[in-house]
């Protein structure tokens, strides 16, 4: 399926967050079992025009507590993590019914804030996702209710949805909600509003049409979805908000549905390079041979037989300078391997590194698609 009405025909890798107003009929507490499998239609449909997809559903602490038999609409913390902890395994076993039934694998994924915000954490996920991603399964993420607590959790799966999808370099974030897009004001009390098709950039003004949470089966409303399109464009993701209602939504935007599209602010390429160079604090140095010089000015990746010293006390992950021989900082990247790890095996042969740590997932110390060149202007002697 494709066209110039199709929403997403420019993107190739896509999360889409589905809440639990969506999933969970309202009056009985039950999943809405036919609008579910219609989703996996649209999935199915999208993979096979070779696109990866991930999904952040919601869902658990509703069908949970109608299995446990909380009635309450506000539940303590402690029942909100019981019924997680049912809902959990009703939610999972839904999605793999439900996309089994195409041939397709799911995997679940439990996060909480400090997976996404503590660099190792997050390096084993983003690893997971993509792995999966690669293997032809569909990653099924949910905030770990059932642990979180009301100071750490994320509060709502929006902006869990934004930190999934800029973690593993998605083009975009589909936020499927009971509203069409963004209004600018909230329809419902405002005859006058009137649909934003299309938002180039979250500037204040945009900011002030979000409304409140519009359901108590979900902790978002408008306003988490701003604060989540904030997230996703400025790393380069773009975000669309789109009526999930109906049955097949994907498929509905695929025909030229209604919705709002907020742009990315910059190419991932662009915001992960000013994230390494301006956000992260340096840790450590790799001195590198002329040849090895040579190599990352042609972009290539660099490899630990190019490495003469390393300096410093670094993880995988944490950001160093490149230093040539001449003693000038030529670029910065995020490491491939620890400190220990990176000294065991400098100056050696890739082929030679299996010997000397206990696993090895890339050859190369620093990849190329973690890497910044400095421009000869912004170079300094360290």
């Amino acid at each position: 399926m494709s066209g110039l009405d199709d929403a997403l025909a420019p993107f190739r890798r896509i999360t889409i967050k589905i809440g639990s107003a969506l999933l969970v009929d309202g009056a009985t507490g039950k999943l809405r079992t036919a609008w579910l499998s219609s989703v996996a239609a649209d999935v199915e449909a999208l993979r096979r025009d070779g696109r990866d997809v991930v999904i952040v559903s919601s869902g658990a602490i509703s069908l949970g507590r109608r299995l446990l038999g909380l009635s309450a609409r506000s539940l303590t913390l402690d029942q909100s993590q019981a019924a997680a902890s049912v809902g959990q395994i009703a939610l999972s076993r839904a999605w793999q019914d439900v996309l089994g039934e195409h041939g397709i694998v799911a995997g679940q994924i439990l996060l909480t804030p400090n997976i996404t915000e503590e660099r190792r954490y997050y390096l084993n996920a983003r690893t997971t996702l993509v792995t999966l991603l690669g293997l032809g399964a569909v990653p099924i993420i949910n905030e770990n209710d059932s642990v979180a607590t009301s100071e750490i959790r994320y509060g709502d799966n929006d902006r869990l949805s934004a930190r999934v999808a800029t973690m593993i370099d998605c083009d975009l974030l589909v936020l499927l909600s009971d509203v069409d897009g963004l209004y600018t004001a909230p329809p419902a009390s405002d005859p006058d509003a009137r649909h934003l098709p299309r938002v180039p950039e979250i500037t204040p003004e945009i900011e002030a049409m979000a409304g409140g949470a519009a359901s108590h089966l979900s902790r978002g409303g408008m306003t988490t979805k701003i604060e989540a399109g904030k997230i996703a464009t400025k790393a380069g993701t773009a975000m669309i908000i789109a009526k999930g209602t109906e049955a097949h939504p994907l498929a509905a935007l695929r025909m030229g549905g209604r919705h709002t599209l907020f742009d990315a602010a910059q190419s991932r390429g662009q915001a992960r390079k000013r994230w390494i160079m301006g956000t992260l604090e340096l840790r450590g140095a790799l001195h590198v041979d002329a040849g090895a010089a040579r190599a990352l000015e042609a972009g290539k990746s660099l490899l630990p037989i190019g490495v003469t010293r390393v300096e410093g006390d670094f993880g995988r992950g944490d950001a160093v300078a490149i230093i040539d021989p001449e003693g000038h900082e030529i670029a910065r990247g995020l490491a491939g391997l620890d400190s220990e790890a990176a000294r065991l095996v400098r100056g050696r042969r890739s082929t030679a590194m299996a010997g000397l740590i206990d696993s090895v997932d890339r050859a190369e110390l620093v990849h190329r698609d973690n890497m910044v060149l400095l421009a000869g202007s912004e170079r300094s002697s360290p």
